[in-house]
């Protein structure tokens, strides 16, 4: 079997981690139950680009037990886990192309590698496998059916292109769906990030002045896991709605320079470039700790703050220190890449159970509908994020209301009134 990974023998390790993640999988467990017996992905190979870990593997599990021929690449260069990527390989079979660390070259190498096994489904986060198909393999295209995105950065992407009319084949949203963005974007990167500030740098939070530059479902969760640590949160925002909803939710809003110059930890969810530049690192105070949550690094410009740097050393794993011309202290986490996966564990599987049965279950779709769709991006049709959150609720053993016969017909009509 075709793989490149970092090393087979890490395998017994990682098979213990994915067995782990699997107990707080219910739901994609009972999903790859179904698979197995109904084998809806029967014959066809699905190509994903998504980040290489314990609930990743999960799921790869799950398309497997469904029929499909799965195969993984990386979707960041620092969120792999080998020991994961090498179980994979050994103890279940399924082709991976990721070594934790790997070079911009080898990263793009490996996405090479999964599309030289023709997917007839693809699953991104970050919208990488498809933009590779689209700009350099455009003759492999006719042979996709469709394909599914987890992330907000890769719906902006995907978007983007089927507004222009170069979008060459359907996309399920994954990330819109409720049961993904609501849980996995609030409470999955909430925790995590800050996991992997405190992995990376041992920081006390409380009392620290705490920057969230962005306040979508990422950025609302990162604030309140901050603010419930101890922290006095502030929030920068373009957008005049979430910005006054973060006033009313309690934290203090105002101009991202402004708020470098007394933040402690500045963290970045936004999916937009620079959004911390010169002007930010130059007013920041001595000691400040910037990172990045979303999805690629381009949201710190990293190369303006070397310009405005003397020196640069890693002063811990995961950790390194600019010191700028009048010798005030930086502190860059991760290189800017995604900080909860590249210096902790990314979300726990609990909530990536959602998001994951998303994937499969819109893989699905897509193998089943998805030559009749238009090329555009879809939502994940409500049916399935019902019978997600059913299943999620069954596995927590909690019970809900239905409605009864008479609040049907109730909500149906238009006649009784006062």
């Amino acid at each position: 079997m075709e793989c490149d990974i970092k090393d087979q023998g890490l395998a017994e390790e990682g098979k213990l981690r994915i067995e782990w993640a699997e107990r707080e999988m219910p739901v994609l467990r009972l999903i790859r139950e179904r698979f197995e017996k109904e084998k809806p992905l029967a014959g066809v190979t699905i190509g994903a680009c998504l980040h290489v870990t314990t609930e990743t593997a999960n799921l790869m599990r799950t398309l497997k037990a469904g029929g499909a021929n799965a195969a993984l690449c990386a979707s960041n260069p620092l969120s792999t886990q080998d020991d994961v990527a090498a179980s994979l390989v050994k103890d279940y079979g399924i082709p991976v192309f990721a070594i934790n660390a790997e070079n911009s070259e080898t990263y793009y190498q490996h996405i090479n590698q999964l599309l030289d096994m023709n997917p007839q489904i693809t699953m991104d986060d970050g919208a990488d496998l498809i933009s590779t198909l689209h700009s350099e393999r455009q003759d492999q295209c006719a042979d996709v059916v469709g394909g599914t995105e987890e992330t907000t950065t890769g719906v902006i992407r995907l978007k983007s292109m089927a507004a222009q009319g170069v979008l060459r084949f359907p996309v399920i949203a994954v990330n819109d769906a409720c049961t993904k963005h609501f849980f996995d974007n609030r409470y999955g990167t909430g925790q995590s990030t800050i996991d992997g500030i405190l992995r990376a740098t041992n920081t006390l939070i409380a009392g620290k002045n705490f920057v969230v530059c962005g306040y979508g479902w990422c950025g609302r969760g990162i604030a309140m896991r901050a603010k419930g640590m101890g922290a006095s949160v502030i929030v920068t925002e373009v957008d005049p709605l979430k910005a006054l909803e973060a006033i009313m939710d309690g934290f203090r809003v105002m101009p991202g320079v402004e708020a470098s110059s007394i933040a402690d930890i500045m963290v970045t969810v936004t999916g937009d470039i620079n959004v911390i530049d010169g002007p930010h690192f130059k007013n920041m105070k001595d000691g400040a700790i910037v990172c990045n949550t979303g999805h690629f690094n381009v949201e710190i410009n990293i190369d303006a703050l070397k310009d405005l740097s003397k020196s640069v050393r890693q002063v811990r794993k995961f950790v390194e220190e600019y010191t700028q011309a009048d010798g005030r202290k930086t502190y860059i986490l991760a290189e800017g890449r995604l900080v909860n996966l590249s210096a902790a564990e990314g979300h726990p599987a609990a909530v990536m159970d959602m998001s994951f049965a998303n994937q499969a279950l819109a893989a699905e779709l897509m193998n089943a509908k998805g030559k009749g769709f238009e090329k555009a991006v879809h939502g994940v049709p409500e049916s399935i994020d019902m019978e997600i959150a059913r299943l999620k609720l069954a596995a927590m053993g909690i019970d809900i209301d239905t409605l009864t016969a008479e609040q049907e017909k109730y909500l149906a009509s238009w006649e009784m009134g006062t």
